[in-house]
């Protein structure tokens, strides 16, 4: 159970990598192996993203478990009696082979999250590519994650269902044939491409989503006081609403105007 500490909870994306050596190894060798067969990304060159194919293969590095027919589906990776589904964005999507996977298997969902990234613009007319100075000021966390797992939320607690988040760095390569001054507005988006594994953090039961409240948080809070233990502003609100859906939090009342919410574990 959470405690109440008086500490702030570090924010993740100050985080360092937490990460064991071996898994980051074997991602960079996952990384090497399909950007080495690949070209750098280029107008047209669209197939499986990479950031997909290099979860995949870091999930499971025998590619003859990959891309298996089950049933009317065909599944990420099947292995050891366990499928993976390697899914970017828009988790909702899942819902009818979860239906169906569900009945029969256990199911893993990994989910990569990007924590930060650099932005490359292509020019439509010569292929130059820009070289950005600095990181995107958007970064992403476990927290920003409840966005998209708000779309399996009726799958949660399915006791043969496993989430796997993943933060990693990435570039992302757009084309700048949009609006604006700069043509970046609205430019098509060509690829993300991973650079680095920081974190990963899986959750097996309901209790286990939990772990996206700070360390810190009192038994008893409101949103505010789950951003004063150092969740961003910007997801409190989302992320404890999530857990009060999932059912490991109890609204109990309200403190002033703000509604107050119990750990139930």
């Amino acid at each position: 159970m959470h405690k109440g500490k008086n500490t702030k909870a570090k924010k993740i994306s100050d985080a360092p990598v937490l990460i064991s050596d071996e898994k980051r190894e074997r991602f960079h060798n996952a990384l090497l192996k399909v950007t080495s067969d690949r070209e750098r990304p280029t107008i047209g060159t669209l197939s499986e993203k990479t950031i997909h194919a290099v979860i995949k293969l870091y999930t499971e590095p025998d590619e003859d478990r990959h891309e298996i027919p089950i049933g009317t589906h065909v599944a990420d990776i099947f292995s050891d009696e366990t499928i993976y589904e390697i899914q970017t964005r828009n988790l909702k999507k899942l819902g009818e082979k979860l239906d169906d996977y569900l009945k029969c298997y256990n199911v893993t969902i990994v989910h990569p999250v990007i924590r930060k990234k650099k932005i490359y613009w292509i020019d439509p007319d010569t292929g130059e590519m820009t070289v950005p100075k600095r990181p995107s000021p958007h970064t992403g966390s476990f927290e920003s994650a409840v966005e998209e797992l708000y779309g399996i939320k009726d799958h949660i607690g399915d006791p043969r269902l496993k989430v796997r988040l993943i933060l990693i760095d990435a570039d992302e390569f757009r084309i700048k044939d949009g609006y604006g001054k700069d043509n970046k507005k609205y430019g098509k988006w060509l690829d993300k491409v991973p650079t680095d594994i920081i974190e990963e953090k899986e959750f097996e039961r309901p209790e286990d989503y939990l772990q996206l409240l700070p360390e810190s948080i009192p038994e008893e809070f409101t949103v505010k006081d789950a951003v004063e233990c150092g969740m961003s502003a910007k997801y409190a609100g989302l992320v404890i609403a999530f857990l009060y859906r999932i059912n490991v939090i109890d609204k109990i009342g309200k403190r002033g105007r703000a509604y107050l919410y119990r750990l139930k574990y």
